[in-house]
């Protein structure tokens, strides 16, 4: 059994940090900077090298490092939640227990791309890779992204098996999904809401929060929103939402992170250069992002 200090410790905004690269290599001090403005916003948690990191076309050194970076800035103030993902078990196992030396608290592992294992090659899979470490497993099913998802049943059988496996970041677009997760897990299943625009529907199912790709622009907003929401406040709450809408539609007009990139990037806070072989966005979806902005944000420094 989860006991409440555990599920506190999940509860908030959780922030799926965007990479910064500068003419092919990362650059650190944005990183580092971004990191702490989302610190100073009150997130709970911080999760370097996942999708909206890049991490595919991140080199081992290269996530490390992040991972690094990420625990000294964060000092205990929020929680570190490495994505250690990828579509070959020993692969992850190594990633997982690289991000574990590096200090992250847990680690977020996505079900494996591109093989589409059935639900008993996920259960071998998360198993193999849970045994492997003592830190939390953040389970994470996004089919969009994968072509498979974790069901319910399997959800459950992990958690029977594995101490360490009782949180979900489920990013499969459908809410009905967190019902039917919490009746194959019951109340120690963590389920955190992996679409921004779900945040509010995902919490009013039982959900604790959000891993967040738009907090990275607007970490304040997303924090006052899932706060708004815990104290009771269902209005505030619910105006946010609504104030938040078009920004969130607007993270994912191009392949995340392309748009979030941008975002910052009209911000003054990084370059908007990607890896391939993603490239940085439209002229029309920048045009979109900056009339979206706040416009004494909107400086262009970093374009």
């Amino acid at each position: 059994m989860i006991d409440q200090t555990e599920k506190d410790r999940w509860a908030g905004v959780f922030t799926a940090l965007v990479t910064p690269f500068r003419d092919g290599e990362i650059d650190l001090p944005a990183f580092d900077a971004l990191v702490e403005r989302q610190i100073v916003a009150g997130v709970a948690g911080l999760v370097p090298v996942g999708t909206t990191g890049e991490a595919a076309t991140l080199s081992d050194a290269e996530a490390v490092a992040l991972i690094e970076r990420t625990v000294r800035i964060a000092a205990g103030r929020a929680l570190v939640v490495a994505g250690a993902g990828s579509n070959d078990t020993g692969k992850t196992v190594a990633k997982v227990r690289a991000a574990e030396k590096a200090g992250a608290d847990a680690v977020l592992v996505v079900t494996p791309y591109y093989n589409k294992p059935t639900q008993a090659g996920l259960i071998a899979h998360y198993d193999a890779v849970a045994a492997a470490t003592g830190r939390p497993v953040m389970l994470y099913s996004v089919p969009g992204r994968c072509g498979v998802e974790i069901a319910p049943a399997t959800c459950a059988e992990l958690m029977a098996r594995r101490a360490n496996v009782f949180v979900i970041k489920e990013a499969g677009g459908s809410v009905e999904r967190v019902t039917r997760l919490r009746a194959a897990c019951g109340d120690d299943l963590i389920v955190h809401s992996g679409d921004d625009g779900l945040t509010l529907p995902f919490l009013a199912l039982g959900a604790v929060g959000v891993t967040s790709v738009v907090a990275n622009v607007a970490p304040e907003a997303m924090v006052a929103l899932v706060a708004a929401w815990r104290r009771g406040d269902r209005a505030e709450a619910l105006r946010l939402h609504e104030s938040l809408a078009d920004l969130i539609a607007a993270m994912f007009v191009e392949s995340n992170p392309g748009p979030v990139k941008a975002a910052l990037a009209l911000a003054g806070e990084i370059a908007p250069d990607m890896r391939l072989p993603l490239v940085p966005v439209a002229a029309s979806t920048r045009e979109l992002l900056a009339g979206l902005l706040d416009p004494r944000t909107v400086t262009g420094r970093a374009a």
